[in-house]
């Protein structure tokens, strides 16, 4: 995919993380990709989704299918 510039990403992450540093943040404005980074560190690296990609994630996650 090569290197994608994030300057422009609009990071956001759940209401209900609250602010104890344990959690990540997402970018879902940059063109065709979602961008996820871990908020302790915001300068570290990010992965990089296609969009059906992180569609299949949350249909996963609200469905139970990373139930421990």
């Amino acid at each position: 995919m090569g290197e994608l510039n994030l300057d422009k990403a609009e990071w956001r992450k759940a209401t209900a993380s609250g602010d104890n540093g344990q959690c990540v943040e997402v970018a879902t404005n940059l063109p065709n990709v979602v961008a996820v980074r871990d908020s302790k560190n915001p300068t570290g690296p990010a992965l990089i989704f296609t969009r059906d990609e992180w569609t299949a994630f949350l249909h996963g996650a609200t469905h139970g299918e990373f139930d421990v």
